[in-house]
C-alpha cells in the first residue's frame, strides 16, 4: 500500500507517464498546485510548500529505489513540489507564463549549482535540482516583472 502510494504521488497522479516530456506535463500539474495554494493566507502556502517537499522527496526516492533506477523519468513530483517557489508573488498571466517558461528552461538546462545538486543520496537529489531551478526562474520573473512594471509607470 505505502509503495503505491509512493508511485502515485511520485508520478503526479499519472503525468509523469505520459510518454513524451513528463517533466513537462508534471510542471503543469505543478501550476494547479501552486494555484490551489495561491488561494491561501501567505503561512498556509509556505507551510505546505515546505510539507510538499518533504513528502516529494519520501516518495521520489520511495519511487526510484522501487524501480532500481536514481531519478525515473516517470517521477514529476519534484517539477510539482518546486512550482510554488517558482510562483510565489507572480503576479498576473503573463507573470505565470513566464516562471513556468524558466522553470522548465532552468529543469532542463541545469546551470550550476542545478546539475551538481542531483548528486545528493535518494529523493534528495531527485528534488533539489527542481528547487534550485525554481529559485533561478523565481529570481528572473520578480526582476523581470519588476522592470516591467517600472517601465510602465
Amino acid at each position: 500500500m505505502r509503495d503505491r502510494l509512493a508511485r502515485l504521488l511520485a508520478t503526479g497522479f499519472g503525468a509523469g507517464l505520459v510518454p513524451v516530456a513528463p517533466g513537462t506535463a508534471g510542471s503543469v500539474v505543478g501550476l494547479g498546485y501552486w494555484w490551489l495554494l495561491a488561494q491561501t493566507a501567505p503561512v498556509v502556502y509556505w507551510s505546505v510548500f515546505v510539507a510538499g517537499l518533504a513528502v516529494a522527496v519520501w516518495s521520489a526516492g520511495a519511487t526510484a529505489r522501487a524501480m532500481n533506477q536514481s531519478d525515473p523519468s516517470c517521477v514529476v513530483i519534484d517539477e510539482c513540489a518546486a512550482m510554488p517557489l517558482t510562483l510565489a508573488g507572480a503576479i498576473g498571466g503573463w507573470e505565470v507564463a513566464l516562471g513556468w517558461v524558466f522553470f522548465r528552461l532552468f529543469d532542463i538546462w541545469k546551470p550550476w549549482p542545478i546539475r551538481q545538486s542531483q548528486r545528493l543520496p535518494g529523493g534528495w537529489g531527485i528534488v533539489a535540482d527542481d528547487v534550485l531551478a525554481a529559485a533561478y526562474a523565481w529570481a528572473w520573473v520578480v526582476v523581470l516583472g519588476s522592470a516591467a512594471r517600472n517601465f510602465s509607470n
